[in-house]
């Protein structure tokens, strides 16, 4: 019975299954430490899905992208839509914040003086200061003067009824972006993601730093805190997607983290 209950449905992708027979795993751990008898579904032997490949967004597709982004037009159902999503899009790319933080972020969160964000109970219930570059604050600034003139609102990027906008409202929009921009997508499960923007921030980055003959030791470790990652290896991800998509700079990345290269090789093989 548990064979038939523990496998993949029809209808189901692994990701799916393993969310379901998690759940019911944890339960019954839990159960168990009440003293109580109950079977622990061994979530280990799960189907494992298959590995997304981040997209980078190339310099020409991100310019087709926010050429879109910027023709985004006015709706009386959505009245503020073609004002945020210039500007919450560019806070994901330029910043390399999660969906879940740029939405979450309240108008008191926005330091537009200074330029600087408050990420609020991020991932692992962490706090973290963003600075913005000034181009980008000068953004900001113009669409809070717009958006933000009566003070009413208690997000930066307010739904229509005032609440925060939902993530499946940010992502069908940002379909139509694509396709609007001839920029192919896979289907479910496959790319680009509105999470790619985060992943081309940090190579993006990276790439700069190298040819700016910046000291990776020093400038990875502000990335890390910028990012908000917990643990090097998070942010150490980075330089192997930057290494292995571009060619030109792999030997000077690797001056630096050939010895991590190595040992995280060992470790996977």
């Amino acid at each position: 019975m548990l064979d038939i209950w523990g496998a993949v449905k029809p209808y189901e992708q692994p990701g799916a299954m393993r969310n379901r027979v998690t759940v019911i795993s944890h339960l019954a751990a839990y159960m168990v430490s009440l003293g109580q008898d109950a079977f622990i579904f061994p979530t280990n032997e799960c189907p494992k899905e298959s590995k997304y490949i981040p997209h980078i967004h190339s310099e020409d597709e991100l310019q087709r992208l926010f050429r879109q982004i910027d023709c985004c037009h006015y709706s009386p159902e959505v009245p503020n839509r073609h004002l945020i999503m210039p500007v919450l899009f560019r806070i994901l790319y330029c910043c390399g914040l999660r969906l879940g933080e740029a939405l979450r972020l309240e108008v008191c969160d926005t330091d537009l003086a200074s330029g600087v964000l408050l990420i609020r109970n991020s991932k692992n219930g962490n706090d973290r200061y963003v600075p913005m570059s000034e181009e980008l604050t000068k953004r900001c600034r113009a669409y809070a003067e717009q958006v933000h003139r009566n003070g009413s609102h208690k997000y930066f990027f307010p739904a229509p009824d005032g609440g925060m906008i939902s993530e499946m409202n940010i992502y069908s929009n940002f379909r139509r972006f694509l396709y609007k921009a001839g920029i192919s997508h896979g289907g479910k499960g496959k790319g680009p993601r509105i999470y790619d923007f985060r992943h081309t921030f940090a190579v993006h980055s990276l790439k700069r730093m190298v040819l700016a003959g910046k000291d990776l030791a020093v400038y990875h470790q502000a990335l890390k805190t910028y990012m908000g990652h917990s643990f090097f290896k998070y942010t150490a991800y980075y330089l192997q997607l930057t290494k292995d998509m571009f060619p030109d700079i792999r030997t000077k990345i690797e001056v630096h983290y050939n010895e991590w290269f190595c040992a995280e090789g060992n470790k996977n093989g």
